[in-house]
């Protein structure tokens, strides 16, 4: 057994390559080989979002806090609360973030395939993210 202790992994912050506005990443686990699952906590201010990106072997999204959207290319903008679960299929060209004026939290669980666990595309243009939303 192995338990991670909370604050004994440090915050980072999202990286402005993969997202816009202000994001910070708090690592849950990396599970040992041969198991290929992590797990982190993101926190999006208002407005801030993923840019597009895929996952070789998909990605759940477990919404904790506040209110988010999400969308896959070429679908509508969805609305995402906390208790939702997102599963994004491997490939799927996504986008994930904060509503405009609410922060939003989830959990992200992805796994490694050789080495990679996401593709980085494009960010999201404002007016992507201001389109209109579905759901919720």
């Amino acid at each position: 057994m192995e338990i991670k202790r909370v604050g004994s992994q440090p915050s980072t912050d999202g990286s402005a390559d993969y997202f816009t506005g202000a994001v910070r990443i708090d690592p849950l686990f990396a599970a040992p080989d041969p198991a290929r699952v992590f797990g982190a906590s993101v926190t999006f201010a208002p407005g801030a979002r993923t840019a597009w990106h895929t996952h070789p072997l998909g990605q759940t999204l477990i919404v904790t806090a506040g209110c988010g959207r999400a969308q896959s290319w070429g679908g509508p903008i969805q609305i995402i609360r906390p208790g939702d679960v997102v599963w994004f299929a491997p490939g799927e060209k996504h986008w994930h973030g904060a509503a405009p004026t609410t922060a939003m939290t989830h959990i992200a669980l992805v796994e490694v395939l050789d080495g990679r666990s996401a593709d980085w595309l494009e960010h999201v243009s404002e007016g992507q993210y201001q389109a209109a939303v579905s759901g919720g």
